[in-house]
C-alpha cells in the first residue's frame, strides 16, 4: 500500500512522517489551536466554494462546513503535537484514516483536488508566509513546514484512496453510515 501510496502522490511514508515529528511541533508552529483552526477554516472555505466541482463537493455533503472544519481541526492538533481534541470528541481512539474516510466516494482524483485546496489553504496561512524581513533561521523553519506539511498531506490523501481498496465492512467507520459505540 505504500509502494502504491507513492506512485500515486510523490511522496514516500518516510517523508510523511516528517509532520508529526518536526520540533518545535507543527502544532506549535502553526499558532496552537488558533493556527490549527486557521487552516481548517481557510480549507473548507475553498472546498465548500468548490461549486463548478459538484462531484467534490458531494464528497462532503454528511457534513455542514462547521462540523467538518470542526473536525479536521481537532484532528490536526491531535496529530501534529497538541492535546488529545479528537479523541476527546468521540471520534475514535485511534487516528484511523483510512476507516474514517472508506465510506466516501473517494479516488485519486479527489484526493488530487483535496490536495489542491489544501496546498491553496497553506498559501494563505499567516504563520506560513516567508517575510522578506526575516531572519534567515525563521525563513528556514518555513520552508521545512511547508515540505514536511506537503509531504504529509499529499502521501496521506493518496494512502486514504489506495487503503479504502483493503476494507472489509467491519472495517469502516464514519462516512454516510453512524458508527456510533465504535472505538477505533
Amino acid at each position: 500500500m505504500q509502494e502504491r501510496a507513492f506512485k500515486a502522490s510523490g511522496s514516500t511514508y518516510e517523508d510523511s512522517l516528517k509532520a508529526t515529528q518536526l520540533v518545535p511541533s507543527l502544532y506549535e508552529r502553526l499558532g496552537k489551536e488558533f493556527g490549527m483552526e486557521t487552516l481548517s477554516t481557510l480549507f473548507y472555505d475553498r472546498v465548500f466554494a468548490d461549486s463548478e466541482n459538484q462531484w467534490f463537493l458531494s464528497i462532503f455533503a454528511s457534513s455542514t462546513k462547521s462540523e467538518a472544519i470542526d473536525n479536521q481541526f481537532r484532528f490536526f492538533v491531535q496529530i501534529f503535537g497538541g492535546p488529545d481534541l479528537y479523541r476527546q470528541k468521540g471520534k475514535g481512539k485511534y487516528l484511523r484514516l483510512s476507516g474514517r474516510h472508506a465510506n466516501y466516494p473517494i479516488g485519486h482524483r479527489a484526493a488530487d483536488r483535496w490536495i489542491m485546496h489544501m496546498l491553496n489553504a497553506m498559501d494563505e496561512h499567516p504563520k506560513l508566509a516567508i517575510n522578506e524581513n526575516a531572519a534567515d533561521d525563521e525563513t528556514v523553519m518555513i520552508a521545512e513546514t511547508i515540505e514536511a506539511m506537503v509531504a504529509y498531506f499529499k502521501y496521506t490523501a493518496h494512502y486514504i484512496v489506495v487503503a479504502s481498496e483493503y476494507m472489509r465492512d467491519d472495517q469502516l467507520s464514519g462516512g454516510t453510515r453512524i458508527d456510533e459505540g465504535r472505538v477505533w
